[in-house]
């Protein structure tokens, strides 16, 4: 039975095999017929190119293959076609309009250095006041070089040696010495720029002049007084004063209080005798404000007085010199009376920033 039916399977897969051979032979020989006949290869057509003379042959000879072949597989041809291209370099846009060109620098300019900006900005200060603050900045290099004990030998008010050694340059470096650099150096310097740049601004550069000399005799006086080596924080306090008393009654911001301006110099005062924690530093500003007003006093108050006249009016050379805006006579006060008139009435309201 077993062997029967092993027989019988041997008996269809050859009958399998055979009927896969036939058919096969005859779609092969079907498909052989179905062949036309071999012909050797025509030479293609040569098509002239328009931007050259020497004909190009165009299908298997050379490099045309791959034009065939691309025009088969619906790429692109090599060909240039009758369209319009856009290009980054041709004056004209892919419409074919012409292209607008704006004023473009063939070089952009060279960033100004962090030096030059600085110096941009010094040479932008008022002359007195630039001179006053270059002459802080000497003093207090001087002082690093020379050490404590050097410097205060040297550069503090001392009236024996000044008026019988000659040492002339006491009084203008202890009004200009603010001690070695610190966040209070700091803020006294920054102090100084503002208060003098906004009266040299006021009045002109003469009449700061003799604001300053006025400053610094007086001060030298009470320093040499009440033994007094340096006053330079008189002088701020001095400007201060002069200031608030142009509009006493503006609000301005003090720390986190809204207060009227002339209550500054002593707000100032309070600060440095709670910072120092004795009341003997009240003395400079005391002093700066006494001067200060000794300047207010001569200048605005005894003017207004019968029989009143104004002794510290700038000489006709030192305008002349120093004011490029004078023209001889009074005519020369126009803008700084205009200055300060426009100081006198800005509206009160809201306190501003001391300063803005």
């Amino acid at each position: 039975m077993r062997l029967s039916t092993i027989s019988i399977g041997v008996v269809v897969g050859a009958m399998t095999t055979a009927m896969v051979v036939i058919t096969a032979s005859s779609l092969l020989s079907t498909t052989v017929d179905a062949r036309p006949s071999f012909q050797p290869p025509r030479r293609r057509k040569v098509v002239l190119s328009s931007s050259s003379s020497s004909p190009r042959p165009v299908g298997v000879d050379g490099g045309g293959l791959s034009v065939v072949l691309m025009e088969l597989r619906g790429g692109a041809s090599s060909r240039k076609k009758g369209g319009r291209t856009a290009s980054l370099t041709s004056a004209k846009t892919a419409t074919g309009k012409q292209k607008v060109r704006g004023h473009v620098k063939d070089e952009a300019p060279a960033k100004k250095s962090a030096v030059s900006d600085t110096l941009a900005k010094y040479k932008s200060i008022l002359p007195l006041t630039r001179a006053y603050i270059t002459m802080v900045g000497i003093v207090t290099l001087l002082g690093l070089v020379l050490g404590d004990e050097l410097s205060q030998g040297l550069l503090a008010l001392d009236p024996i040696r000044t008026v019988y050694g000659l040492e002339l340059w006491r009084p203008f470096t202890a009004a200009t010495y603010l001690g070695p650099p610190s966040i209070g150096w700091l803020m006294n310097a920054y102090y100084l720029f503002e208060y003098g740049s906004s009266l040299e601004r006021a009045f002109g550069t003469a009449q700061h002049l003799v604001f300053l000399a006025l400053q610094v005799g007086f001060l030298t006086l009470c320093g040499a007084l009440f033994g007094m080596p340096f006053y330079a924080s008189s002088v701020i306090t001095s400007m201060l004063h002069v200031l608030s008393r142009s509009m006493p009654n503006q609000k301005v911001k003090w720390l986190i209080f809204t207060v009227p301006y002339w209550t500054l110099p002593y707000g100032l005062m309070a600060s440095d005798v709670l910072q120092a924690g004795n009341a003997a530093a009240a003395l400079p500003h005391v002093l700066g404000i006494l001067s200060g007003h000794v300047y207010h006093f001569h200048k605005t108050i005894w003017p207004k007085m019968d029989g009143g006249e104004d002794w510290l009016v700038a000489p006709e050379f030192l305008r002349r010199r120093l004011d490029r805006d004078y023209g001889g006579g009074d005519g020369g006060d126009k803008s700084r009376e205009s200055i300060s008139s426009a100081l006198r009435a800005r509206k009160k309201g809201r306190g501003r920033k001391l300063g803005s």
